[in-house]
């Protein structure tokens, strides 16, 4: 006789879980390793031992490897972590890490005899990782000042000319602070036209990635007396004990920047001003 009402339904494989997909393990790419339960974003594949391994960092800082293949999630999905893809062909990219055209196959040019001044290395970073195709085309060096507190003998050793500017980026500049009264008597001391200096309103120029590259909602508060970025480094639960724990804060920090629009209007606006300044 015909079963009307079809096999017993708890006889079935519906409830079977559902097969875990490919998944390429490109970097930033938030997982979970299933045995030991650490989620934490690729930051690379690499070979070891004849086996590719994928490194994860989590939100501390900290990395760890595990081989590619099974006993991963992404997104509460079970996935098989695969090497990334990579095209065999890459196209060239139309825009620059700054917005701009793209220029391809054109040898940096002969630089400039006018420079962009920056007060430390941090600074120079994040200006060669969003401008820097920008700036070899042009031809603009950016050289370390090491401090506003050189500004005033700085240029009196360059002496700057109308062929030879200096743009100077320069940071927490605003109405009444030390930054703004060295910048205004280095520049009485420079020709008229010579000289333009320009700032954000950060303490430092960590503050001008947008928090939310970080997963934060704001950048933390620092109080007074304490030395800013320890103080960062303390509130986001970083290591911050020695000049070491700095140096890996901010590489973590730049590795987040993609492109422009991870940086605060407050940065992009000055820093193309200053281009604009020593090109002109």
């Amino acid at each position: 006789m015909q079963d009307r009402y079809g096999s017993d339904a708890l006889a079935s494989t519906t409830h079977r879980r559902p097969a875990a997909r490919p998944q390429p393990a490109e970097p930033g790419l938030v997982v979970e390793e299933v045995q030991t339960g650490w989620v934490g974003a690729v930051v690379r594949v690499e070979k070891s031992g004849g086996i590719h391994l994928v490194v994860l960092e989590d939100r501390h800082g900290r990395t760890r490897s595990f081989p590619l293949g099974p006993g991963f999630w992404v997104d509460g999905a079970a996935v098989v972590l695969t090497p990334p893809v990579t095209s065999r062909a890459p196209q060239p990219p139309t825009r620059t890490a700054s917005g701009s055209v793209a220029v391809h196959g054109q040898r940096a040019r002969v630089a400039r005899g006018s420079r962009i001044w920056v007060e430390g290395k941090h600074d120079a970073e994040l200006v060669e990782k969003v401008w820097g195709d920008d700036l070899r085309v042009e031809g603009v060096v950016v050289e370390l000042l090491d401090g506003v507190d050189n500004l005033a003998a700085a240029l009196r050793d360059f002496a700057p000319t109308a062929d030879r500017r200096v743009g100077v980026l320069v940071d927490h500049l605003v109405p009444g602070s030390k930054e703004r009264r060295i910048a205004d008597e280095a520049l009485r001391g420079a020709p008229a036209g010579t000289v333009l200096v320009l700032g954000h309103p950060y303490v430092d120029v960590w503050q001008a990635v947008r928090a939310a590259r970080l997963g934060l909602a704001e950048w933390p508060v620092v109080e007074r007396g304490v030395e800013w970025k320890r103080g960062i480094l303390r509130s986001l639960g970083w290591p911050a004990e020695t000049q070491e724990d700095v140096a890996r804060a901010w590489q973590r920090i730049l590795r987040s920047v993609r492109d422009y629009r991870d940086l605060d209007p407050a940065l992009l606006g000055r820093v193309e001003e200053l281009i604009d300044f020593v090109t002109g």
